[in-house]
């Protein structure tokens, strides 16, 4: 039986404004047949899985019903405007809270200061309070009333009542008790005073809250934008429009229109529109942006260039491999944007206390009013202290948590050059304790390099390099091509050879310079009467005896040199193994080399631990073992044969530079092909997870303490109000510090 056909659609909803508002928003989605959703409040987002051919505008509508607005989000290329500048809804936060501070400066200031209370200041102070209430605060009530109509509550119900309370209260105190009486004192006390009745004002607490809770949303909601500024950039990156090559002529074209096949042109300076092979041209290609590696980086006639890179050089021709969502960086996107969609199970857990959370406070403050006036303490000193309850106990701490940490690691994570596949990911990252390398491509360069040359007797050096270079310079095979390269950097321009011909896997032969000559294995020359002197026959041995290649070289009848090629160790590969070590992990490597090949690279960068000659199925069942034994494996591979290993180990880490089916097997992408991201991307993750807990910590022990307090009677609501609001800030705050890792992640 076939599982039915799903899509994903990803919604912007606007109107939020605690954790509460995104669990009631994923209940009502939850409740649709079919439909599984989740609402991040951090990003403001609703990813649902629905039926496939499901009408997305039904789940607008239901978002609607619930109070809130919804949006089918804008395509890839045009991401919402982020900042205060391009938002109205900060920027409209921001005048009200410009207005609240002028207005309700001088109520708190009179109302602190005896000093200041001249004649008739409750008057003045009524008049200035007003406004903060009604229209400054006009959200938190116009959200209250909408939610009940809807017989809901959110942290806006809890602003409202406890801010109008205190006005209405006030109010009272001034028209009916003795509180506007000219001449009359008011002292500010940090608790709750208990009095005989409407003698007292509470207008600095009714304009008091509503400014600091102004000030607490728009400090959040301009910090969320900037944890999700590493996204934007990404998003950003495309080009906008491709000079497209049309019967040999250019026309210019939104890169909208640009298909597979297509060839473009790139000039210095313009970005790569889509991901191609060079078909003509040279230059330098700057691709910090998407790796993280400064330096650019030299590409030719047959060489991948990403789209998203700037050419820094010449002028290029590319053939497009993948356009649109297909390219490489708009996978990274989309990692990073269900990265940062996506929920731990912690923050599934703050999720539901949060969801519940607003109806028990409410229940707490109504408790609190009745237990006061039970005990037959004066109802202003009840009505204050259930309105301290309210203020006190708004979730939105709780409900940031998480979800900011991850919005701020993920991103970090993308400008590291590390593609987190889900949150999840991250908690699977607290508890390894063994990394496993896999050596061709992840710790050496996965490309042949020419590393030796050893000359017979009567041959010189560039005599040799000369003739095997032009010979092997008409050949595609990766040996062929490591000793072209090689000969063509140290000599320049080749001879071309002629009468080429390959012998069947063995080796080539052809005319160079009138010199017939032979390049392969040693067997193949000495089957030609052309064998290896004593000298020649153990410098080839030696090298094979390191799991490097040796080829040996032969023209007019005689042996004249070997040539000794191998798998080079990436420079960073000693350094990222230190950094393993300085994580507490331990290192193994994983190969299906030969031994002493596996042991001459692990000696090189310092691993101790080496698993050689292995298949794909005995790298398995390695890791198995490694699992059975009690440790929690992280796989770094790259190729198609690592693929089944990532998918078995605790964590997979693919090398960005390797094949499709390893990246898709992985947890996370390594960009750039450093295996220093791997040290990067656990570090990262292990600091992301130590400030969800931070977070948690404070934004629980901040309501279990202050709760108790204020239903006491200790805690004025004023103070309420700004401890409330800076708890916020102080959890997207902390989640921001993240955005500074990458310049102490490599220190030794």
């Amino acid at each position: 039986m076939t599982a039915a056909a799903v899509d994903d659609v990803e919604l912007t909803i606007t109107g939020m404004t605690c954790a509460s508002c995104a669990a009631r928003i994923e209940k009502r989605l939850n409740r649709l047949d079919g439909v599984a959703a989740t609402v991040n409040y951090a990003t403001d987002k609703a990813t649902v899985t629905v039926p496939s051919g499901y009408d997305p505008r039904a789940l607008v509508a239901e978002v609607e019903k619930a109070g809130y607005t919804a949006a089918l989000p804008r395509r890839r290329r045009e991401p919402a405007p982020a900042g205060p500048t391009g938002d109205a809804e900060l920027a409209g936060l921001r005048n009200r809270l410009v207005v609240a501070a002028g207005l309700a400066g001088p109520v708190i200031a009179m109302a602190m200061f005896p000093a200041l209370q001249f004649p008739c200041w409750q008057w003045v102070s009524l008049g200035l309070a007003a406004p903060v209430v009604t229209w400054c605060g006009a959200s938190f009530h116009a959200a209250a009333w909408t939610n009940l109509q809807r017989g809901a509550a959110t942290m806006d119900t809890l602003v409202s009542i406890g801010t109008l309370s205190a006005f209405l209260w006030s109010l009272y105190a001034l028209v009916w008790g003795t509180a506007g009486e000219p001449g009359r004192r008011h002292g500010f006390e940090l608790t709750v005073r208990q009095t005989a009745g409407a003698g007292n004002t509470y207008l600095e607490v009714a304009a008091g809250v509503t400014l600091f809770l102004l000030a607490g949303r728009y400090f959040e909601k301009r910090s969320k934008r900037r944890a999700g500024a590493a996204l934007s950039a990404l998003l950003q990156l495309g080009a906008r429009d491709v000079a497209a090559l049309r019967d040999g002529v250019e026309i210019r074209l939104p890169v909208e229109q640009l298909a597979v096949g297509d060839e473009f042109v790139v000039r210095p300076g313009e970005k790569i529109a889509a991901d191609g092979i060079v078909v003509g041209g040279s230059s330098a290609v700057d691709a910090s942006m998407l790796t993280g590696e400064p330096v650019p980086v030299e590409v030719g006639r047959g060489d991948a260039v990403t789209g998203g890179t700037v050419n820094a050089g010449g002028r290029l021709v590319v053939r497009a491999t993948r356009v649109g969502d297909g390219t490489r960086l708009a996978q990274m996107a989309k990692l990073v944007e269900a990265a940062q969609s996506g929920k731990a199970r912690v923050q599934r857990l703050a999720d539901r206390v949060a969801g519940v959370f607003v109806p028990l406070v409410l229940v707490i403050a109504i408790l609190t009013l009745a237990t006061w006036l039970v005990l037959g303490l004066p109802a202003t000193a009840a009505v204050t202290a259930a309105v301290a309850v309210l203020i006190i106990a708004c979730p939105c701490a709780l409900g940031l948590a998480t979800p900011t940490a991850l919005l701020v690691g993920t991103g970090r994570a993308a400008q590291l050059g590390v593609l987190i596949r889900g949150p999840e990911v991250l908690e699977s990252s607290r508890k390894v304790d063994t990394i496993v390398l896999d050596k061709t491509g992840t710790v050496t360069t996965g490309t042949m390099t020419l590393v030796d040359v050893v000359t017979g007797r009567g041959t010189g050096r560039e005599e040799l390099l000369r003739c095997a270079g032009a010979l092997e310079n008409a050949s595609e095979h990766p040996i062929a091509r490591a000793i072209a390269g090689a000969a063509a950097t140290e000599l320049g321009p080749l001879p071309v050879a002629a009468d080429f011909a390959s012998l069947q896997g063995s080796g080539v032969q052809g005319v160079v310079d009138g010199h017939t000559v032979l390049v392969g294995r040693a067997s193949m020359l000495a089957d030609r009467g052309q064998p290896l002197d004593a000298a020649l026959a153990a410098s080839a041995a030696r090298a094979e005896s390191q799991g490097k290649t040796a080829v040996a070289v032969a023209w007019d009848g005689r042996a004249r040199g070997v040539l000794v090629v191998a798998d080079t160790v990436k420079p960073t590969s000693a350094e990222a193994v230190r950094l393993f070590d300085l994580l507490g992990l331990t290192v193994v490597l994983l190969t299906g080399d030969n031994r002493a090949a596996a042991n001459l690279i692990a000696e090189q960068v310092g691993i101790t631990h080496v698993i050689a000659d292995t298949s794909p199925a005995d790298k398995v069942a390695a890791v198995r073992r490694l699992q059975a034994a009690g440790n929690v494996v992280a796989m770094v591979g790259d190729g198609v044969n690592d693929a089944a290993v990532l998918a078995a180990a605790d964590l997979g880490l693919a090398m960005g530079t390797g094949t499709d089916a390893a990246i898709e097997a992985a947890d996370l992408t390594l960009v750039g092909g450093d295996l220093r991201a791997a040290a990067d991307a656990i570090r990262l993750s292990r600091r992301t997870l130590r400030t969800i807990k931070t977070n948690l910590f404070w934004a629980f022990g901040y309501n279990i303490a202050a709760i108790p307090l204020a239903a006491l009677g200790l805690l004025n609501p004023m103070l309420a109000g700004a401890a409330m609001a800076l708890s916020s800030v102080f959890v997207v705050g902390n989640s921001l510090r993240l955005r500074s890792l990458a310049t102490v992640i490599r220190e030794p």
